[in-house]
């Protein structure tokens, strides 16, 4: 997947940068058009501490929409994480509404199926 990140007001380490690519590469599992995404990597000037919080903003392309995370944790690793099981689950919605508009007789027979 072709992915650019920003890192906004900081310089992100080479680490994360190839953290943040491999976890969006296992997106491909659940759907394989993906055409590109998008991560914006943020400090919250929120907050006082000395210890920042992390937000992070995932945009994800795909042929008929875009879907968005925008997540905020402790550490950018974490949020991360967050943002992925969120994408997971509108991947699968966005797949469905993909399938149901190519086939919209297969929701029809599954439940015939089932009452028999």
């Amino acid at each position: 997947m072709k992915l650019q990140v920003h890192s906004i007001h900081f310089d992100a380490d080479m680490k994360l940068l190839e953290f943040i690519q491999s976890k969006l590469n296992k997106l491909d599992m659940f759907y394989d058009r993906i055409t590109g995404g998008e991560v914006f990597l943020r400090l919250d000037k929120g907050d006082t501490k000395k210890v920042r919080s992390k937000m992070l903003e995932v945009k994800i392309n795909l042929p008929g929409g875009t879907l968005f995370v925008k997540e905020q944790a402790s550490t950018f690793e974490e949020a991360m994480d967050i943002a992925i099981e969120a994408l997971k689950v509108q991947l699968k919605k966005f797949k469905d509404k993909i399938q149901e508009k190519v086939n919209p007789t297969r929701n029809v027979l599954i439940s015939m199926a089932m009452e028999s």
